[in-house]
């Protein structure tokens, strides 16, 4: 019994690198990419597009076996695409963007590439975190294959700079977070998530810590003493203002209202009252605890987003002790995060009255469903680098075995409903290839630990900052 298990493993695992060699994008006759999902079952849509934060998990898999030269490609080819110039046009992408994603194009025979920058995504949604999620795929290659001249090319520091002005440029802002529209990320429809998204603040930091590394060598001095200045700061507020647990909730639950001036311990002007706390405090383990979605102008947004809070782990963004707690967290509170599929995009969904204004009714979004509280297979190489990085082998073992027997029978689809991720996702395209990916490099993570440097930063010590460069 027990070999016939472990057969049917390793048929799961050799069909998910077939589909995987099925989905790579060609262009000139070089491997550039990987499509966002094999399945015409239903129309492509964009889903012969190669997006940038599709490609994550595959550049990471690709970079873990040795195959530099697709991430390479990818790599060049996209920065390619980046803008150059300003255009005093409201539809014309910004200087230093990097597109959401990319197709091939074959026009009288010649090949090029099509970019989108959110002109033809579902709501026009400019994305924020393909740039970041470039320099996070760029300092990876560099680490892997030991090749810091691939990244000290003028054009490659070019356009991390650009990417750092565009991030750190001067704005109507004076907190050391990015501020962004809904949709600008991961969850890219209408979903509350406008301000200072969790998620985005995680990755910005990741990329911050990427350019530093790449940028350093090169003598930028003023774009490197920017990161520098903003660093800290970014990782302090998010430390502070976004943590939720027992003892944190306590103060929160105190807060007084319209405080003014530098003495003032509410700075954001939360109410406590616009806070389910009853639900809240029962909810949260006594030695668990997690980063808000959201914090701004009168606004903490309770809901637990697991992408957010699994890249503050694995960035160092969160603390130690943070970081045990979010584990924690996910251990104690395994039917609700994870339940039979990992992992929960955000939990819990929004319903009733506050679907209809979060969402503007979104039918892709009912409750449970996609972005609002559906179960993400991707998600679990974040869970398991995050359960590397923090010593917990036991959640991402136990949440590879949940997905392993069942993916390949599901034909890997892109997400799960229900609150328990029991039923294949409404409108999910099957062969999605971060599905796949994420499975692979969850398995090649658990195999070999050492790939989690690709991905992972340790805490952030300024003093040491002249040793940045040695990668």
């Amino acid at each position: 019994m027990v070999r016939e298990e472990l057969a049917t493993f390793d048929d799961v695992e050799k069909q998910a690198w077939q589909l995987l060699d099925k989905s790579i994008i060609y262009y000139q006759g070089r491997p550039i990419g990987t499509v966002a999902a094999y399945d015409n079952s239903e129309g492509i849509l964009n889903y012969d597009h190669c997006f940038v934060r599709d490609f994550v998990s595959s550049a990471l898999l690709f970079l873990s076996k040795g195959k530099y030269d697709i991430v390479r490609n990818f790599l060049e080819e996209t920065l390619k695409l980046q803008p150059t110039k300003n255009e005093l046009d409201a539809y014309t992408p910004i200087r230093g963007l990097i597109p959401a994603s990319f197709k091939v194009i074959s026009t009288n025979g010649k090949e090029s590439l099509e970019a989108d920058f959110g002109e033809h995504a579902i709501a026009r949604v400019t994305p924020v975190d393909s740039c970041l999620w470039w320099i996070i795929i760029l300092h990876a290659y560099v680490k892997a294959t030991k090749d810091i001249n691939f990244a000290l090319q003028p054009e490659f520091q070019q356009g991390i700079m650009l990417i750092m002005e565009l991030c750190l440029a001067t704005r109507f802002d004076m907190y050391p977070t990015l501020l962004v529209p809904d949709g600008a990320c991961m969850i890219h429809r209408r979903l509350g998530i406008y301000g200072y998204p969790l998620e985005i603040q995680a990755l910005f930091y990741a990329a911050l810590r990427a350019a530093r590394k790449l940028l350093i060598c090169a003598g930028d001095e003023e774009i490197v003493i920017g990161i520098d200045n903003r660093l800290p700061l970014l990782r302090d507020h998010i430390r502070h203002h976004y943590w939720i647990d027992m003892h944190r909730l306590n103060v929160i639950y105190r807060f007084k209202g319209e405080e003014y001036g530098q003495t003032a311990v509410n700075l954001f002007n939360i109410y406590p009252d616009s806070i389910r706390y009853a639900d809240l405090a029962i909810w949260l383990p006594k030695y668990g605890g997690y980063l808000a979605g959201n914090v701004g102008p009168s606004q903490l947004d309770t809901r637990f987003f697991a992408l957010g809070n699994l890249m503050a782990i694995i960035s160092s963004l969160a603390s130690e002790q943070q970081s045990q707690a979010i584990m924690n967290l996910i251990e104690e509170q395994w039917d609700d995060l994870v339940g039979e599929m990992p992992m929960k995009i955000c939990f819990p969904a929004v319903e009733k009255e506050e679907y209809r204004i979060f969402t503007g009714c979104d039918p892709k979004n009912i409750p449970w469903s996609y972005h609002n509280g559906g179960s993400w297979p991707v998600l679990m190489w974040f869970l398991t680098a995050a359960a590397q990085k923090t010593g917990r082998i036991s959640i991402a073992k136990r949440a590879i075995e949940l997905a392993q027997a069942r993916l390949g029978d599901d034909q890997w689809p892109e997400y799960y409903d229900g609150t328990k991720g029991l039923l294949i996702g409404k409108k999910a395209k099957k062969y999605q290839t971060w599905t796949i990916t994420g499975f692979l490099l969850a398995k090649e993570l658990m195999r070999n630990p050492d790939r989690l440097e690709l991905i992972s930063f340790a805490e952030f010590d300024l003093e040491n900052a002249s040793q940045a460069c040695e990668l």
